[in-house]
């Protein structure tokens, strides 16, 4: 099966998700106080993370020649990019759950890019505490940013490349669960697990893992390259300065793969007959 030719527009794509988002929205406020104590809770908890960097800076006095508020920005950064990513398109991961219970087939055959359903499906707001904690870390440490025009164009361009990279890493290994069913753990370990590695400065790890996270899984695009231009840092590995300024290409050139991915993965896709 496939999706259904289209000439829709891509404005208009997005205006059929933010209509299906919007019915979720107001099915979710439906229990108001539900939505604001997942909401807080969920700001909380991710909010122990950085906490737990503060605490380890209490005993450190940089991590690897970066300090608190350095570190704070690749934190808030690299959060912020995937929490923009989680809250827009976060239900792709349970494309094996629409495999198995036969919702794909219903939304297949529905006049609306199949993409669009799946990423827009079972939206929720909730995720705004993830996207609030990450904003007030990124905003204090950018308090410490010795700002210029460029720096300013550098930054708006890091957070929606990075969030670029994330839409891609959703979906592209969303994808293996065409063919496996059920890869959510898999998927995880690239999309949360590679935000997790880059909150940190990357030259904790061994070079190879740095050209790793260039090459293979773009992920120090989302934050480390463009994060040493704005704090007025060489690379410490000695790679090209124009790297950090490549996170737009990045972000491109993984969301394209991705967009690939689903295409061969939906015309492969058989109905499991549920």
């Amino acid at each position: 099966m496939a999706d259904a030719p289209s000439v829709a527009s891509p404005a208009q794509h997005l205006r059929t998700y933010g209509q299906i988002a919007w019915l979720w929205i107001r099915a979710a406020w439906q229990y108001p106080t539900s939505f604001v104590l997942l909401a807080v809770g969920n700001g909380l908890i991710t909010g122990l993370d950085f906490v737990g960097l503060w605490i380890m800076f209490a005993h450190l006095r940089d991590l690897a020649g970066f300090s608190l508020h350095e570190v704070a920005l690749l934190y808030g950064s690299a959060s912020l990019a995937l929490a923009l990513a989680d809250t827009a398109i976060g239900s792709v991961e349970r494309i094996g759950t629409y495999i198995r219970t036969g919702r794909l087939d219903q939304m297949m055959t529905k006049p609306v890019p199949l993409l669009v359903q799946v990423c827009a499906d079972q939206f929720t707001l909730r995720r705004l505490g993830r996207l609030t904690q990450a904003a007030v870390v990124f905003g204090w440490a950018c308090s410490f940013v010795d700002w210029t025009p460029l720096r300013v164009v550098v930054a708006v361009s890091m957070l929606l490349s990075g969030a670029l990279v994330f839409f891609g890493l959703f979906v592209g290994f969303s994808c293996i669960q065409f063919w496996t069913t059920d890869a959510t753990e898999f998927a995880n370990a690239f999309t949360y697990g590679g935000a997790t590695v880059t909150q940190y400065p990357l030259s904790i790890f061994p070079r190879e893992v740095l050209v790793g996270l260039t090459f293979v899984v773009p992920v120090a695009f989302v934050n480390w390259y463009p994060c040493l231009y704005l704090l007025g840092r060489t690379d410490p590995f000695g790679l090209p300065q124009a790297l950090q300024f490549a996170s737009p290409v990045a972000g491109a050139l993984t969301m394209g793969a991705a967009l690939l991915v689903w295409r061969t993965g939906v015309r492969h896709y058989t109905s499991t007959g549920s």
